[in-house]
């Protein structure tokens, strides 16, 4: 056997190799899990460099224990001007949605997909940090940004965004100083001390709690409120006079069904 022989021997497990290493690098990085990250790393560099230190504080991946179990928080931004409670999703395609609607829908090539209302989503982890900070609704802020190639095909409410850099916009927008300099210290130093470590354990533990909280919903009447859990009683448009099922803790929550 030649050099070259053994050269070639050695040079094809080496290429499967290389070949098995790309496609599972294909299939990891292709996983809602990974994008999910890239869009949170995205939305906390911007953060970072466009927002004044002296004046707003990020925390991000903030796991909170909550009644039931825990929620999982992407960013938080901590001002006078108020908390930010920031979802991020990296999606592509078309979006559809409205603040009412319970279900939005993504469309890839005339492929659609439902998914839930982000600003529904991420009004559980609002209401924890309301909760956990003591503060009132006008003090925290519910933010929905989309990152990635997806264009909105319907008008969306101001606290949804699109891009990293409309969102700093945002957040700098609203000035009106609604928590004292004082007091954002102490905020800091709660959400620091209440908050799980960050990591693969805390990780797993809420996967768990949300895998268990996916079970209960399954079995629970559809005429829970889809924003908070309460009761739904049946309302009525004043406009049109049709009938839909609204949340009975109007109008502290303003969660909406339509009749089934």
């Amino acid at each position: 056997m030649t050099s070259a022989d053994t050269i070639d021997q050695l040079a094809v497990p080496a290429l499967i190799g290389i070949v098995v290493i790309y496609f599972v690098l294909r299939l990891f990085t292709g996983t809602a899990w990974h994008k999910g990250k890239v869009g949170e790393r995205k939305v906390n560099s911007r953060i970072a460099w466009s927002l004044d230190k002296t004046q707003y504080q990020l925390i991000h991946d903030v796991t909170l224990p909550i009644r039931g179990g825990t929620t999982q928080i992407d960013h938080l931004v901590v001002s006078r001007f108020g908390v930010f409670v920031i979802e991020t999703k990296n999606m592509s395609g078309w979006i559809f949605g409205g603040a009412n609607q319970a279900q939005w829908t993504q469309v890839i090539f005339q492929e659609k997909q439902k998914f839930r209302n982000p600003l529904w989503q991420n009004y559980k982890h609002v209401r924890a940090v309301q909760e956990l900070l003591d503060l009132d609704p006008w003090q925290v802020h519910n933010v929905v940004v989309f990152v990635g190639d997806c264009e909105f095909k319907t008008d969306m409410p101001p606290e949804v965004i699109k891009g990293t850099s409309a969102l700093t916009s945002f957040i700098k927008s609203q000035r009106q100083a609604v928590i004292a300099d004082t007091v954002v210290p102490h905020l800091l130093r709660t959400i620091q001390s209440k908050r799980m470590a960050p990591g693969r354990e805390t990780n797993k533990v809420h996967l768990r709690n949300v895998e268990a909280a996916t079970r209960v919903n399954e079995t629970r009447s559809v005429l829970t409120c889809p924003r908070c859990g309460g009761a739904m009683i049946e309302r009525k448009n004043k406009k049109t006079g049709q009938p839909f099922l609204g949340c009975s803790s109007f109008p502290k929550c303003r969660g909406v069904r339509t009749m089934p």
